[in-house]
């Protein structure tokens, strides 16, 4: 007598996948709503917040116009700002990261903590600790002191990131080096940091957003509309424009383009920075 063969499982696991991915592709369409609308409000300048339609009728490009009329510096701030404050971060977070990954240090653990702890601590408290200084200094009002104020944003989770890929670099590829005749500051520069291309480009990236979103030091740190990124030009632009939500939600719009194009391109060395230090 036969042996009874049970009936493959396929289609009950065909019909997981599908779930799954019914599932994901609702979530995915309930976080992107908001961006939808706020694109769907741009392009209907004429219109009032409770009078816009689901889906615009025309392509009405007359709030970006505006937008770019009047924000348009802001965003230059903005792209000079957080182009330093990444310059700046990967100036002190790489060589950080480097000496507690290498060097054997006593009490690293607790340094690495220590940097974890500081991510914890509110702006607010980092922005009125902050202003005093920049006064006594003269950084008030100033492009490389909000670069300052914004690259310490990025500073701690750079150095958490790097550091947990540059452990996971050969010791045997650094000895080579150093064999060779390389001190440790071109061993550095030569062989660590090009083999740490990902994790830099990750964390590059995480501080160029970090201190494109920064609200909180822009407003503290400001007192003249010298230095004003995208982020307080977009909040003075509601309370002089707040019947305009067009021009607005354009220059929101705007604001978000060059967050997502870095997103893009950058995916893949994101995936790999994150990921790459996990297995050594």
């Amino acid at each position: 007598m036969a042996a009874h063969t049970p009936a493959p499982a396929a289609p009950r696991v065909r019909g997981r996948h599908l779930g799954s991915t019914v599932a994901g592709l609702l979530v995915l369409g309930v976080m992107l709503f908001p961006l939808y609308w706020m694109l769907n409000t741009a392009l209907q300048p004429e219109s009032g917040l409770l009078q816009v339609d689901p889906v615009p009728g025309s392509l009405d490009l007359s709030g970006f116009s505006k937008a770019i009329s009047d924000q348009g510096g802001h965003l230059l701030t903005s792209l000079v700002v957080s182009l330093g404050a990444v310059a700046i971060c990967l100036a002190v977070s790489a060589p950080a990261a480097y000496g507690l990954a290498r060097f054997g240090l006593r009490g690293t653990r607790t340094i690495v903590f220590g940097t974890l702890i500081t991510q914890m601590v509110p702006g607010i408290v980092i922005a009125n600790a902050l202003y005093s200084s920049y006064v006594d200094l003269g950084l008030v009002n100033s492009y490389f002191g909000l670069m300052l104020a914004d690259a310490s944003l990025g500073i701690p989770f750079s150095i958490v990131l790097m550091r947990a890929f540059m452990v996971s670099i050969p010791g045997e590829v650094v000895e080579a080096a150093q064999i060779d005749g390389a001190g440790p500051v071109r061993t550095f520069v030569r062989v660590v940091l090009p083999m740490s291309r990902n994790a830099l480009i990750t964390s590059g990236l995480f501080a160029f957003l970090f201190s494109w979103s920064d609200f909180m030091f822009a407003l503290t740190l400001n007192t003249t509309d010298d230095v004003k990124p995208i982020t307080l030009g977009i909040y003075q632009y509601i309370g002089a424009h707040v019947g305009d939500w067009g021009s607005v939600m354009a220059a929101s719009v705007l604001s978000a383009v060059p967050a997502a194009i870095l997103l893009v391109l950058a995916q893949k060395y994101i995936a790999a920075g994150i990921t790459g230090g996990s297995v050594k």
